[in-house]
């Protein structure tokens, strides 16, 4: 039997990592991609919906399950609300600061 995993399979496990998925968005958002954008947001809501259990809300699995499936019309309150949902908020910073 192989050892190895799908890539997918590896990426959704570090999503579940806040830092990871934060420094994946913030990666994919310098891109300025709205395809990988979207593909991105819907990785992380993956990997959030693999860890909700059964006491988590139902409120939180429709939104999370709405941007899985969210294709288009995804503006800049789209987005800021898809981050909160996914416990992220959006942020600016100095282009060039090293912080």
């Amino acid at each position: 039997m192989p050892t190895s995993r799908s890539y997918h399979s590896y990426l959704i496990e570090s999503l579940k990592d806040p830092q990871e998925a934060a420094a994946y968005l913030d990666a994919v958002l310098e891109e300025c991609n709205y395809d990988e954008l979207l593909l991105a947001l819907r990785n992380v809501a993956e990997a959030r919906l693999a860890m909700l259990d059964s006491s988590s809300t139902i409120l939180n699995q429709e939104a999370i399950q709405n941007i899985l499936s969210q294709s288009t019309n995804l503006n800049l309150p789209v987005l800021i609300q898809a981050l909160n949902e996914l416990g992220f908020k959006l942020s600016v910073i100095p282009v060039g600061d090293a912080a």
